[in-house]
């Protein structure tokens, strides 16, 4: 299999189209983004440490009956990726409140909710990526009303089993981005990635506020020690993986 050009080039990663129709590459980048690519920078090594992490991840939620887009990884920073069409929709979901839920509502940060909280957002830079009701989303006709559903349904289920293996990690899950994407047989399939720059990931060891952080929150409030923390989960993920076997 080799790659004939590129298909499409993100904030996190480029999309090669390969010489087989419905297989992508995937090439994991280290260029690092926030608040809606105003502040720019690099993790050192970040393609290859999300590409390990979201690949045994993805490899975890197969096993746990949750189709993905992942099949195998050629090089230690690419993945590659059965072809979607991506649903326009970032996929939120939050365990305990943090970030924009703390802005929008004044709930206090680290308030554990009663329940997982799914939201979502409009992947559209011009517009700023907004938060969408239902109907909104409807109305826009980024996805099908039994789509939608699906898609809730199957982000609680993916909440609670990565839940759960962060908690093996020693790691609170805070809240997570998922986008979906449907294939040529108009199959749903989770895609995108699962990593420290999709999710936000506190760790148990520690109450300090700053330390505890082992997400991309270090890169956007300037926490340092962005790569360790990237290396940590990985550790971690790999450890919970092994142990697994």
């Amino acid at each position: 299999m080799s790659v004939t050009s590129k298909l499409y080039e993100g904030k996190a990663k480029i999309l090669y189209q390969t010489d087989v129709p419905e297989i992508l590459l995937a090439d994991f980048k280290d260029d690092a983004t926030a608040f809606n690519a105003q502040k720019r920078g690099s993790i050192s090594n970040k393609g290859t440490m999300n590409c390990s992490i979201s690949s045994k991840l993805f490899q975890q939620l197969e096993k746990n009956g949750i189709n993905t887009h992942y099949l195998d990884n050629p090089s230690s920073n690419q993945m590659r990726v059965k072809a979607v069409k991506i649903i326009p929709l970032e996929v939120v979901v939050r365990n305990i409140a943090a970030g924009s839920l703390c802005k929008q509502t004044g709930l206090e940060l680290g308030t554990v909710l009663n329940k997982p909280l799914v939201e979502f957002y409009y992947k559209n830079d011009e517009l700023g990526d907004p938060l969408l009701t239902k109907e909104r989303l409807l109305l826009l006709e980024l996805a099908s009303q039994e789509q939608v559903e699906e898609i809730i349904h199957l982000a609680l289920r993916i909440n609670d089993f990565l839940k759960g293996f962060f908690g093996k990690c020693g790691i609170t899950l805070v809240d997570f981005k998922l986008e979906f994407g449907v294939d040529s047989q108009q199959k749903l399939l989770l895609a995108d990635e699962i990593s420290p720059d999709t999710c936000r990931l506190w760790d148990n060891s520690t109450d300090n506020l700053k330390d505890r952080v082992l997400d991309k929150d270090r890169f956007r409030q300037d926490l340092g020690n962005v790569e360790n923390a990237y290396q940590e989960v990985l550790e971690r993920v790999l450890r919970t993986v092994e142990a697994s076997v």
